[in-house]
């Protein structure tokens, strides 16, 4: 295991072989400027600050963000974002600041009017073989080696419509681990057309909306969804999956 992966990870005591999932906030700053503190794991950082900008609509590709400086701190990590010109402009033209929780991924929304400029495009969800979503859920506990030695994490996976699980990122948040995703996928350009997301997690607003975003049309969860979630979806043509166990799930969206 990477030391990167170990840094999420913390002995609960000398005398117990037992580990706990470290969570720490996380500020990030665009250019010198406070923009957002989140709660996150300490891994795949430079992943999770793409992402994150993306689904805020910080960023309209991944090539205006030009560098991730991280930075750790008393109270615990700093994330300096250094970004082209031009998206440094449009953040000081709608600049607002972001206390995030784990589970939450509206805190700092000034008014519902905000709430509702933040809706991402319609998407186009791929075509699943028939048991993709059984192939790719068995696949999902190998992916996540750090909710194995302490089961706190959440897992995002990005999968083909064949079921086959291509790449996976974890976080004490669900929607933390989700920016994870999306970051990786960013910078390596690809083709979030042809894939799916499979979450451990509850079907929540967040998650559709951060899916949506990326680009991606289809959303998996093992567990349920929530009224907004499903409502989003539906609206964005996203296909949204929930109850995803071992030989059944439930289409909502």
């Amino acid at each position: 295991m990477s030391q990167d992966a170990l840094q999420a990870l913390r002995p609960l005591n000398a005398l117990a072989d037992e580990d706990v999932a470290v969570e720490l906030p996380v500020a990030l700053t665009v250019n010198g400027v406070s923009q957002a503190v989140m709660l996150a794991s300490p891994t795949d950082l430079q992943d999770f600050a793409l992402g994150f900008g993306l689904a805020e609509g910080w960023f309209t590709s991944r090539h205006e963000l030009l560098g991730v400086e991280i930075e750790p701190r008393p109270e615990g990590i700093e994330l300096a974002l250094t970004v082209t010109a031009a998206c440094e402009q449009r953040l000081r033209a709608r600049r607002r600041t972001l206390a995030g929780r784990t589970g939450c991924g509206l805190c700092g929304l000034e008014s519902l009017a905000q709430f509702g400029a933040l809706q991402p495009a319609a998407v186009t969800a791929p075509v699943l073989a028939a048991g993709a979503l059984d192939r790719a859920l068995a696949a999902l506990p190998t992916a996540q080696p750090l909710n194995a030695r302490c089961g706190g994490l959440h897992g995002a996976a990005w999968c083909r419509p064949s079921g086959e699980l291509v790449l996976a990122r974890e976080d004490i948040g669900r929607h933390n681990a989700l920016d994870k995703l999306t970051g990786a996928l960013a910078r390596r350009d690809a083709d979030l057309r042809d894939g799916f997301v499979l979450m451990s997690s509850r079907a929540s607003y967040e998650l559709v909306h951060k899916t949506a975003m990326a680009g991606i049309g289809l959303l998996a969860c093992m567990s349920a969804p929530s009224s907004l979630a499903i409502e989003t979806a539906r609206r964005l043509r996203l296909q949204l999956w929930a109850f995803v166990r071992e030989g059944r799930a439930t289409r909502y969206a």
